[in-house]
């Protein structure tokens, strides 16, 4: 099976309800982090120009990408520089630490 790893960058005010909203289409679990940095909006007031975004990482299979991210890209739109990106991945394998196996599609 393939997997890819989806990483996205986004509006700290749009966590809850991109949360909800994967929650929604049956994503199991995701990595979420407070991140600062500027780039297609820069914050021109504060001395060294960054922001607060929060950055959502998810490995998946690859038949489940587009919906993820078409569930992302719903959530945290508003329509304004600094909306955020979306990024996909290829990912080589994937171990899961406890087991130290590789994860097969035939895993839950």
């Amino acid at each position: 099976m393939e997997y890819r790893k989806i990483t996205a960058i986004f509006r700290c005010d749009a966590c809850k309800k991109v949360e909800r909203r994967l929650q929604e289409v049956g994503v199991q679990g995701f990595s979420l982090s407070h991140i600062e940095g500027y780039g297609e909006y820069a914050d021109l007031y504060s001395s060294d120009w960054m922001t607060r975004h929060a950055r959502l990482e998810i490995f998946t299979e690859a038949a489940k990408v587009d919906i993820i991210v078409e569930a992302i890209m719903d959530s945290a739109h508003v329509g304004l520089a600094g909306d955020g990106i979306v990024a996909v991945q290829s990912v080589e394998k994937l171990y899961r630490i406890r087991t130290r196996r590789e994860i097969h599609a035939d895993e839950p």
